[in-house]
């Protein structure tokens, strides 16, 4: 694995799982939403976006996190493992709300409530952006394809089936 993206609704826990296979791989690792937020929680335009995560998905090896649907073909064209983090709607919401308060690594601010546009989106989650998902994975079904449908279960594959992966690299 050298190059591997990190997909699922907001809230199921991506930043989280691409810290901890970092820690684990060495790879460089970046978050999509310090790339399109501005701390004031503006954004850059989208042809800016395009280009520097054009740039990113050129380089050798990375970790990519966040969803950013926009963007699925390119990244999963590019990378080589993709970990798909299908959790249960009330799983993510649950994440939404105990990350508030939190400074967090992957975004510029702090959230002290819910944003109900991105409540909005997790909901529609499993109908708008799995489907597409699931045809993307077919289209490039060479790719590693990892998907969890819980925390453990993704904790569980860091810590026992990563290190035999790595050995055997």
């Amino acid at each position: 694995m050298k190059k591997a993206i990190i997909l699922g609704p907001s809230g199921s826990g991506k930043s989280t799982f691409s810290v901890m296979l970092h820690n684990a791989t060495g790879l460089p690792l970046y978050h999509l939403d310090n790339i399109w937020w501005n701390a004031d929680k503006t954004h850059i335009s989208r042809p800016e976006f395009d280009l520097k995560l054009s740039d990113l998905i050129n380089r050798d090896c990375w970790i990519i996190d966040g969803d950013y649907s926009r963007t699925y073909e390119p990244r999963i064209a590019a990378c080589d493992t993709v970990f798909f983090l299908d959790f249960d709607i009330n799983i993510c919401m649950e994440g939404l709300i105990q990350r508030l308060g939190k400074p967090r690594k992957d975004m510029p601010w702090i959230d002290y409530e819910l944003d109900q546009e991105l409540v909005a989106r997790v909901k529609k989650y499993e109908s708008e952006n799995k489907p597409v998902l699931l045809s993307l994975f077919a289209k490039y079904y060479r790719k590693n394809v990892i998907v969890f449908k819980t925390r453990n279960e993704a904790e569980d594959w860091i810590i026992h089936t990563l290190p035999n992966a790595l050995t055997n690299s």
